[in-house]
């Protein structure tokens, strides 16, 4: 395993995942305000679209089915996650391919609220069939947070290990980064989930090691002491703001370099 880690440490570290939506709360639409009513109101639309649409494979169908295949000279780098890499598109990761300054391609596939279940459903609309040379993959935060229900640890590395086995086995190379740090999420207050996500941050950086992928520990850039998230890098002690982002991005490009360098699987 190759672990990208943050500056002042010896390895490199951390990685990585309603187009325009800034996400107060890690929620699968739009993030419900404080008003008893309006949380109803999301709810109701919530579990609405779990019933007709459960992966919501529906968000990016169309713009899939539109992005021509790459081109002879492009390295695609493709994104899966929730809203923090959904609202990534803010800060440098588009949801529409461009090139950002980098010598590959970029496409942002995060939803807000998912969890990996219905990520591993999306995944070969929103990655396989992008045909990209790397996907960056950050999820877990929204199963320990109960998004689609309880879950236990063992189903979200179940669920991470699926995405691992289908990238490889359609010669992708994969990044797999750690949860980002919470100490508590305003959208489901008490779970007190900062341990969770240390122990799932500890699966996932063995996996990547046992199965020679690269680790980013966003972690360890933004956590504080207690497993939180430092407050002058978060919106909501979840989701990172613009300084938040701007340590991840040299994390995170350093984490598909060190992809890029190592034989397609």
């Amino acid at each position: 395993m190759q672990s990208i880690q943050p500056m002042g440490v010896v390895v490199l570290a951390s990685c990585l995942v309603l187009g325009g939506l800034h996400a107060s709360a890690q929620t699968a639409q739009t993030a419900p305000t404080t008003q008893a009513s309006s949380a109803t109101d999301w709810k109701t639309q919530h579990d609405k679209q779990l019933l007709e649409d459960f992966a919501w494979l529906a968000r990016f169908r169309d713009m899939d089915a539109a992005l021509p295949e790459p081109a002879a000279d492009e390295t695609r780098v493709v994104f899966m996650g929730d809203s923090i890499t959904e609202n990534w598109q803010h800060d440098g990761i588009p949801m529409v391919p461009t090139f950002p300054g980098h010598p590959w391609v970029e496409i942002n596939r995060g939803i807000s609220g998912q969890t990996t279940p219905q990520m591993l459903i999306r995944f070969r609309q929103d990655v396989i069939d992008l045909k990209p040379t790397v996907v960056v993959l950050m999820a877990g935060t929204n199963d320990i947070a109960g998004n689609t229900g309880v879950m236990t640890p063992g189903d979200t590395e179940n669920n991470l290990a699926s995405m691992a086995d289908l990238a490889r086995v359609h010669h992708i190379r994969m990044v797999l980064c750690s949860v980002p740090p919470t100490a508590d999420f305003p959208w489901h207050k008490g779970l007190l989930p900062a341990q969770t996500i240390r122990s799932l941050n500890a699966w996932i950086a063995g996996y990547a090691d046992d199965h020679g992928l690269v680790y980013v520990n966003f972690w360890k850039a933004l956590a504080t002491p207690d497993g939180g998230m430092q407050p002058s890098l978060s919106l909501d002690g979840v989701h990172p703001n613009h300084a938040g982002y701007a340590i991840m991005n040299p994390l995170v490009d350093a984490g598909i370099r060190a992809a890029l360098a190592q034989p397609a699987p």
